[in-house]
């Protein structure tokens, strides 16, 4: 599929920005993906915006999906932007999710967009499916003619009306129980996650989203809109990147919060780098990584090119990794995908164990939470955020949730495992209550 391509120079990139978020909402089904000009040499646009679906594939259930998609992707090669929810371990595992599910994605949905904009540094390019070249001129005027304004609220979010899914008694009860499994030998460490959720109540989706990236301003943000179905997320993580012939994972694990003063600050930095068990646990998935890359990798070519790297963001200090490897030109891009999914920052190790066990303790299907979110591009390259620190919405129900969680291992103090769930979850929970 051609599509012609035209760029225009602005001046006002954050304005345009704004623009192009409002100049979207009429749309049933729209992407925007948003790097908030954080500096990443693997990065490849600052933002996207993919709208129009040309065509799509969409899945309810989980069987076959990694095939079909890979078909669907041979087929139509062209940038595709779509969703993978974690449920999608069950395609390539012998696994289940029985929990309830409030929120009803599809399993997985990609489309081709009609209309693409691609910002990097000053430069706007639309990229749009040539039968709608025409149309260019009078959207960038369109967008350039928006208005940046939000209805005010009827009736404001009270903080006992969202709800925690696990009290903090069942979840102390639950990680203790997560502890006798790692001391017999099941697992050696596992993402535990809790559900906090609001009911019978309408949101502003886009509000939520522009105020939650507001205070996070995160490296793999989007907002996403399908059909009645919403996700505003402010994501740190990449789950994985394809360039050319190069596989990148970035798995996030290690957390502490920021300090109220610069000096403060700095100490809590120093404190997470040193802190043996939020090391331990990134090492491990760094080695769960590994073994998932050198699935389809070239022999030997699996590499750590970073070891708990300590990143800032506006709430939280993080310990990031970075492991590549190199494959061949035979290998599909979805094979890379289904070999690595789900991310292993968000199950645990022994992987399988960790997701059965996942499925045990918790109480919510995680559907798209911890699932991912992001693109193919016509040469067969892709990059994938991990859908966490995420406010997810279904407007038909009025049903809005948001979940956290963090990696249980021996090491670990049921106290302090909640109150970083709390840490994490603070952020969504003043957004939903603000908005």
């Amino acid at each position: 599929m051609k599509r012609f391509n035209k760029n225009f120079s602005i001046k006002d990139i954050n304005l345009l920005k704004s623009q192009l978020q409002h100049w979207c909402q009429e749309q049933d089904i729209f992407y925007w993906l948003d790097s908030n000009n954080h500096i990443d040499p693997y990065s490849s646009y600052d933002a996207i915006l993919a709208v129009e679906e040309n065509c799509s594939i969409k899945l309810d259930t989980t069987t076959n999906a990694f095939n079909l998609l890979n078909d669907f992707q041979k087929l139509h090669n062209d940038f595709l932007f779509g969703f993978l929810t974690y449920d999608l371990k069950n395609d390539i595992e012998n696994l289940t999710s029985n929990n309830c599910d409030r929120l009803n994605f599809p399993a997985l949905y990609f489309f081709q967009p009609k209309k693409l904009i691609f910002i990097k540094n000053n430069i706007v390019t639309f990229s749009y499916i040539n039968e709608f070249k025409t149309e260019i001129e009078n959207d960038f005027q369109s967008i350039s003619n928006q208005l940046i304004n939000f209805k005010t609220s009827e009736n404001s979010i009270k903080e006992n009306e969202i709800k925690q899914r696990i009290s903090k008694n069942i979840y102390l009860k639950k990680c203790n129980q997560l502890l006798k499994r790692i001391q017999h030998g099941d697992i050696y460490e596992i993402n535990f996650c809790m559900e906090f959720f609001l009911e019978q109540r309408k949101i502003n989706p886009h509000k939520i989203f522009t105020k939650l990236n507001s205070i996070s301003s995160a490296p793999f943000s989007c907002f996403i809109r399908h059909h009645n179905l919403y996700l505003c997320s402010a994501s740190p993580e990449r789950y994985i990147k394809k360039i050319g012939q190069k596989v990148i994972s970035q798995p996030i694990k290690g957390t502490a919060k920021r300090g109220i003063s610069e000096e403060q600050d700095i100490v809590l930095k120093n404190e997470l780098k040193k802190n043996l068990k939020e090391r331990s646990e990134n090492i491990m998935i760094v080695d769960l990584v590994r073994n998932d890359l050198s699935k389809t990798a070239i022999k030997g070519s699996v590499n750590v090119e970073e070891l708990c790297g300590l990143y800032t963001f506006k709430q939280v200090h993080q310990l990031i990794s970075t492991v590549s490897s190199e494959i061949s030109s035979e290998i599909e891009p979805v094979t890379i995908l289904k070999n690595t999914f789900p991310m292993g920052s968000m199950t645990g190790a022994p992987k399988i164990s960790a997701m059965n066990i996942i499925d045990e303790v918790e109480e919510t299907k995680r559907g798209l939470y911890s699932g991912s979110v992001g693109y193919f591009t016509p040469d067969g390259d892709f990059d994938f955020n991990v859908v966490i620190r995420s406010i997810i919405h279904n407007s038909d129900t009025q049903y809005t949730s948001f979940s956290v969680g963090s990696a249980i291992t021996a090491l670990s103090n049921p106290e302090q495992e909640y109150e970083e769930c709390l840490l994490k979850g603070k952020a969504m929970k003043q957004v939903l209550i603000d908005a």
